[in-house]
């Protein structure tokens, strides 16, 4: 089934994942992230809550000051969970993939096959580990494209109110899609400049793809079933879309 945008694409891995024979292959992507998220929430929720009280504290416990002390917390809680959920869902979902590159890739390859009935040649778990080396060394990739850029993105995020929190969301919608998208490439064995070019090529649907992606990865419980979700949805698109715009 062919869809006409990128979040319809997404929209298609939630059908996907649900597919007899490859039910199997979305296990360990979707167990990985189910961890690494309950993990991180279970932290970041505590580092919340004692930065909010660290700064209600600041004010003085003087009676006539207790209504601006309830009031603040009511306005950093929201803001503080807006900040962490923005941040949180690209910097601990590049972790759960860079954990489960491996199997995520097999995961693309059993989506590819299903689609267009053509395997690639390895299809085996010996297969998946003798290529632990190249698909860590294309995460490799992936982090020295991703670390400069979200640095000056994060600077701008805290400088600059609603305007960098804006921009973070653009870039993290952009790198969804490169995360996601670069696995059907890399089966291909397409070095990872060549896959950014194709990407460009069809530039509005990766973009609301990733920007789909971005909106679920910062949805409670729904979030554990983004990485599985989008790696067959990003197949899909490979297929229909970009296959055929890789550069000579």
């Amino acid at each position: 089934m062919q869809s006409n945008s990128g979040t319809g694409y997404f929209l298609q891995g939630f059908s996907l994942i649900r597919t007899k024979g490859l039910k199997r292959f979305v296990f360990i992507p979707l167990t990985v992230n189910l961890i690494l998220f309950s993990l991180a929430l279970y932290f970041l929720v505590g580092q919340i809550e004692s930065g909010i009280l660290y700064i209600v504290n600041i004010i003085p416990d003087w009676e006539w000051l207790s209504w601006i002390k309830q009031g603040l917390a009511y306005i950093l809680w929201p803001l503080a969970v807006i900040t962490v959920l923005l941040v949180f869902a690209l910097l601990f979902g590049t972790l759960a993939n860079w954990i489960a590159a491996p199997f995520n890739g097999l995961l693309a390859e059993k989506v590819e096959l299903h689609l267009t009935g053509k395997g690639l040649g390895d299809t085996g778990l010996l297969d998946v580990f003798k290529d632990i080396p190249r698909t860590l060394g294309r995460e490799l990739a992936k982090l020295g494209y991703y670390i400069p850029r979200a640095i000056g993105f994060l600077i701008l995020f805290f400088l600059l109110p609603i305007a960098g929190q804006v921009l973070w969301f653009l870039f993290s919608a952009w790198m969804m899609a490169i995360q996601y998208c670069d696995y059907p490439f890399d089966n291909h064995k397409i070095d990872f400049k060549t896959m950014r070019l194709t990407l460009n090529q069809r530039r509005s649907h990766c973009f609301s793809f990733g920007v789909l992606v971005s909106v679920f990865s910062m949805i409670p419980i729904i979030n554990f079933l983004v990485m599985p979700v989008a790696i067959c949805g990003a197949t899909s698109m490979w297929v229909n879309e970009l296959r055929d715009k890789v550069p000579d």
